[in-house]
Parts: C-alpha cells; sequence; structure tokens
C-alpha cells in the first residue's frame, strides 16, 4: 500500500484520536478542566507544539515538545479521557522518553498529572511502570529545570513522582495524595488533598484558580529558569540596577522583609514560592539587572522572627535548587535564632543541619544582607562566611550568639542590681548591645560592609557582578551527604 492510498487513513485514525471520546470530554469540562492536548496548547506557544507518539491512544498520556516564550521545552499530560489516565507501561514509556528527551537535550520538562491512579489489569507490571517514570525523573534533576501541574486527581506513586519535581502548582480542582480519605480518616479527599492542605504542608509551591491560571504560572516560571545545569537565565530587563530604595533609610526595624525582596527585584519579575507553607521564610525567584536570582528572607513578623523546622527545610530545599542551577542567591537576613516553641529538639537540629549543610555546600554565587538581627543560627546558616560570598549589614544589625536581651540577662546580669528602674535599665543595656554590633561585625571580618539601607540594590548587584565568574574546587566526592 502505498502513500497516497494510506495518507487518508493516516488523517482519519489521527482525526479520531484528536478529538477523542465525546462524553468524556464533556464530563472533564463539566468540572472546570482543559483536556490534555488544550493544557499542552495553552503551555507552549502558538502553534509550535509537536506531539510524539500521537496515534498510541491508548496509552492515557499526551507527550511531546514545542517552545515557551521562544525556548524549548518538553511536556507531558495524562488524559484523564482515555482510561482515566491510569498508568500503565505504555503510559510511562511514553513520560519517560519525554523526560528523556529533555535531559539529552538540555531543555526543561513539564508534567501535567490528572490520573486516577495505577492501570489494575497490568498487576505488579503497573507498579514497574510508575518506578521507570520516577528513575526517569531523578536522572533529569539537576540536569534540566522540571515543573509538575497537579490538575486533577495525582494519588499514590503518582503523587511522589510529582513530588520528585522541582516546582509543583496545583490547579483548583487538582488533589495531591498518597491515601483517599478513608485510609487517611478525613471526610473528604479536599481536606486532605486540595490546593489549601497541600501548600499548608509544604507539598506544593503555587495554588491557582484555574488551569488557565496553572500554565500561566508555570510559563512565568520557564522564563526565570535556565535551559539547563549548563547555561545562566538571562532576560532582558529595563530596571535600573541603581534604583535606591530610599524608604527604607527611615525605619527602626524591617517589619516585613517581603515587600523588600520585591523592590530588591527588577519590576514585574518577582514569583514567590510556597507562601502558604512556613511563612516565617519567604522564598521568591526574580531578576536582578535581568539576570535570575533566588531570594531567602526571613520573616520577622512571623514565628517570633526565629526559624522553625519547615522553615529550615523550605529554605534548604530552594538553596539545593538555586545550587544545582548555579543561580545566584540572595539572603536577607533578620532572625532571632531557632524555633522556642518546637519540642523535638532532635527534629529542629536536624533541620537546622539541612540548611547549613545547603548554603555550605552550595557553589553558586551567594550575597547576604543583615536588616536586623542575625542570631544563632540565623547567622552561621544564612549570612556567615560559610553561607555567603559577600556579607553586608545595615547600620543597627545585631550579629551574636544570642539576642540583645538574653545577651545581657547572660552576661550582663549584675549590671541590672541595684537599678531603680529594672526595666528602664534593661532597655538601655539591649540598645547598648544592639548598637555596637553591626560595626563590630565589619571590624570583626564577620560582614563585608555596613551599607546605606536605600543602596542594598545596587550593592547586590555590584556583588553578582563580581561574582559572575565564580569557580569552586570542590575535594573529589561522589556527593555530601545530606542531613535529610
Amino acid at each position: 500500500m502505498g502513500v497516497k492510498s494510506n495518507l487518508p487513513e493516516v488523517r482519519a485514525r489521527r482525526q479520531a484520536v484528536f478529538a477523542g471520546d465525546e462524553g468524556r470530554v464533556k464530563a472533564q469540562k463539566d468540572l472546570g478542566k482543559l483536556t490534555a492536548r488544550e493544557r499542552l496548547t495553552a503551555l507552549f506557544d502558538a502553534a509550535s507544539f509537536v506531539e510524539l507518539n500521537a496515534l498510541n491512544e491508548d496509552a492515557g498520556v499526551v507527550a511531546g515538545f514545542g517552545t515557551i516564550d521562544g525556548r524549548d521545552a518538553y511536556a507531558f499530560a495524562q488524559d484523564f479521557t482515555v482510561g482515566l489516565g491510569a498508568v500503565g507501561d505504555a503510559h510511562a514509556k511514553k513520560i519517560a522518553k519525554t523526560v528523556e528527551l529533555a535531559r539529552d537535550s538540555g531543555s526543561p520538562v513539564i508534567g501535567i498529572y490528572d490520573t486516577a491512579g495505577a492501570k489494575l489489569e497490568e498487576g505488579a507490571m503497573a507498579l514497574d511502570a510508575y518506578a521507570r517514570i520516577g528513575a526517569a525523573l531523578a536522572s533529569a534533576s539537576g540536569v534540566v529545570p522540571s515543573i509538575a501541574l497537579v490538575m486533577g486527581h495525582c494519588g499514590g506513586i503518582a503523587a511522589a513522582c510529582a513530588q520528585m519535581q522541582d516546582f509543583v502548582i496545583l490547579s483548583k480542582v487538582g488533589e495531591l495524595f498518597v491515601n483517599g480519605p478513608q485510609v487517611a480518616g478525613a471526610k473528604s479527599l479536599d481536606d486532605i488533598a486540595g490546593g489549601e492542605a497541600a501548600m499548608k504542608g509544604g507539598a506544593c509551591h503555587i495554588v491557582a484558580e484555574s488551569d488557565e491560571a496553572a500554565l500561566g504560572y508555570a510559563r512565568k516560571l520557564v522564563s526565570l529558569l535556565p535551559d539547563n545545569n549548563m547555561e545562566d537565565a538571562l532576560n532582558e530587563t529595563g530596571d535600573d540596577v541603581n534604583r535606591e530604595l530610599p524608604a527604607y533609610n527611615e525605619i527602626e526595624t524591617l517589619e516585613d522583609a517581603r515587600p523588600l525582596a520585591v523592590e530588591l527585584l527588577d519590576a514585574g519579575s518577582a514569583l514567590e514560592l510556597s507562601e502558604g507553607f512556613a511563612p516565617e521564610v519567604i522564598t521568591m525567584l526574580g531578576t536582578i539587572g535581568g539576570r535570575s536570582v533566588g531570594v531567602i528572607a526571613t520573616q520577622p513578623g512571623e514565628a517570633e522572627g526565629r526559624l522553625t523546622k519547615d522553615g529550615c527545610r523550605k529554605a534548604a530545599r530552594f538553596a539545593r535548587f538555586l545550587d544545582s542551577f548555579s543561580m545566584p542567591l540572595i539572603s536577607l537576613v533578620d532572625c532571632a535564632g531557632m524555633s522556642l516553641a518546637e519540642k523535638n529538639q532532635g527534629t529542629l537540629a536536624s533541620a537546622g543541619a539541612q540548611l547549613m549543610f545547603a548554603l555550605a555546600e552550595a557553589g553558586n554565587a551567594r550575597v547576604s544582607v543583615v536588616c536586623g538581627q542575625a542570631v544563632g543560627m540565623g547567622y552561621a546558616a544564612l549570612a556567615s562566611r560559610a553561607a555567603a560570598d559577600v556579607t553586608y549589614a545595615w547600620p543597627g544589625s545585631v550579629i551574636a550568639p544570642l539576642t540583645a536581651a538574653a545577651t545581657v540577662q547572660v552576661l550582663e546580669p549584675e549590671k541590672l542590681d541595684g537599678a531603680k528602674d529594672p526595666i528602664a535599665r534593661r532597655a538601655e543595656l539591649e540598645a547598648q548591645v544592639a548598637a555596637a554590633s553591626a560595626l563590630t561585625g565589619a571590624e570583626l571580618g564577620l560582614v563585608d560592609d555596613v551599607i546605606e539601607p536605600a543602596l542594598t540594590r545596587q550593592m547586590i548587584a555590584a556583588a553578582l557582578n563580581m561574582l559572575e565568574s565564580k569557580r569552586t574546587i570542590k575535594p573529589a566526592k561522589k556527593q555530601g551527604n545530606l542531613p535529610l
């Protein structure tokens, strides 16, 4: 049979595959969900998506490549209208092939999850299929950025696969879980698997109100990330790197680090991640002078301005990602040390160790700004010579093993004896301890300079320019043993 005689059959088969089952497509739409191919069309630039293995309709997943803002990317989208997107052998082969092509070509990969689970009729083979997907994602980790979009059911081993990707975005109808509500003892799946639950548990980075919004966030993320671990993430920007922040010269204490982080970044570039998880630590992507950077900021208004176990792990995970792709890290530190509320001290120590390890082992450019207190672990993990290449401090910053209040209580109790007004005397002594700290830190070489807060953006930009050619030579080893 020749091309001419066979072409109509191929066209008819392709048209049938693309149209899908009318009833199942309607059911998908009734839930406020796009179909798999509609999601991919919205993710990629217009008319750029090229599908792979398109005629393998029974696999329940659509996969291929295209461009996002002109940059190559790969993606797979589970198709709930075909066998409920259940994962079996053919399904796994399509996903693994897509991830491996992305890895080998040095392009980001996006996974869209919408599945009822394993293809039960394949028995144990379905478990092996999941393992193959996990292995492909693991092999791509640290080589190319990967983003998971949970846009429907994503349970059991599929949830673990999504978690293996660098960033997780949930749409309003997304559900991320291991065990169902009956097993977990919950009233509904949304209580344990919806966007609010996933965000509070640290299982996702962004919750979107719709499929379209989730896909928009994915495109934004791709624009802020490098294509792979051998390339830089650079964007065009019209924002002045020497732009000053005069309002910060007038404040006594930093009450909210979020506006500062946004103002330090190029206008319109900031994208906060995991906002509802461990709010005492802010993690944010953006650009400075067109160069993509990550920001870790401690939030003085949360958790009494202290690091918690979740805050440490949130920051450590983000720092490890940035280092994997040689993206600069900016730390904004106003931290009174480790949490006093955590009852399990071993757990707290383990989390602190993860944060210290992540920044100390990192080879990317690291700039830290002490904006208030840098006490105990706050300094050691985020602003010390081991954690930063360049450290600045604002006037009045406190760099010490203990807070000013604890220092007076522990080291200078005799100065309180006999005071006519003990409260006023304590306040006076605490002010003296705090006032001397930043300048003393500079004299001891703990910080590189005490800077005017208004000049913070241009000082960071200058440090990043200086560190652009940074090269780190490490001892020969397979990998460090991160204290998980």
